[in-house]
């Protein structure tokens, strides 16, 4: 349910699109229910957010391109700050500024939080704000005191409206400590099992030895 996130992308164009296609009137039901133009973020959104090491991020340049960056750092680099704002660090990096630079014109965003796993993801309009290494108050909620790296800037993001999509064509995918947690089980067993295989062989090996020496 699109929680005023379709009063933002169903643009006018968006819309008569739909019509010529056939599915505005089921949007159109969908966006009179009073719940779907609340935009602030519940206890399902922050913990999903929390739970994420990565997202991307659209900005759009003074000349009309769309730009989208992948964003990564440790599970839970993004802070929700209260149900409207979120937060991250700004770490150094490759040092080509794009999205900076578009932010400097145009303050709105667009977010995409995936859980690939579960085949979930969190769609997100806002509008972002630079913080400054002045601000030590802001940044020190934002920063990660574990992650070593120069952090450059932050940057907060009033929520707009959001969306949870449908998981259809989402890839299961999995991080190396995903699989680990995954396969702990398999691998817990398939230890057991070679020490079992090794008091067997010891056990035959003696009983083969004490045959042996009674012949």
């Amino acid at each position: 349910m699109p929680h005023r996130f379709a009063e933002i992308a169903f643009t006018p164009t968006v819309k008569k699109a739909q019509e010529e296609l056939g599915s505005r009137n089921a949007y159109a039901r969908m966006e009179s229910v009073p719940e779907t133009r609340n935009h602030r973020l519940s206890e399902a959104e922050a913990e999903f957010i929390a739970a994420r090491n990565s997202f991307y991020m659209a900005t759009v340049s003074e000349t009309g391109w769309p730009y989208i960056q992948h964003r990564g750092g440790p599970i839970g680099f993004v802070r929700v700050l209260d149900d409207a704002t979120i937060g991250f660090a700004d770490y150094r990096g490759n040092r080509q500024y794009i999205s900076l630079g578009n932010l400097a014109n145009d303050d709105r965003v667009s977010l995409f939080f995936m859980d690939y796993p579960n085949k979930t993801r969190l769609k997100l309009f806002g509008r972002a704000k630079i913080v400054g290494l002045d601000d030590e108050a802001t940044l020190s909620r934002l920063e990660s005191s574990d992650y070593r790296a120069r952090v450059e800037r932050g940057f907060l993001i009033k929520v707009e409206g959001f969306d949870w999509n449908c998981p259809q064509h989402i890839v299961e995918r999995y991080t190396l400590d995903e699989m680990r947690v995954t396969t702990a089980p398999l691998t817990a067993r398939i230890a057991e099992l070679e020490r079992q295989l090794a008091r067997l062989r010891t056990a035959a090996s003696v009983a083969g030895a004490s045959d042996h020496a009674g012949a």
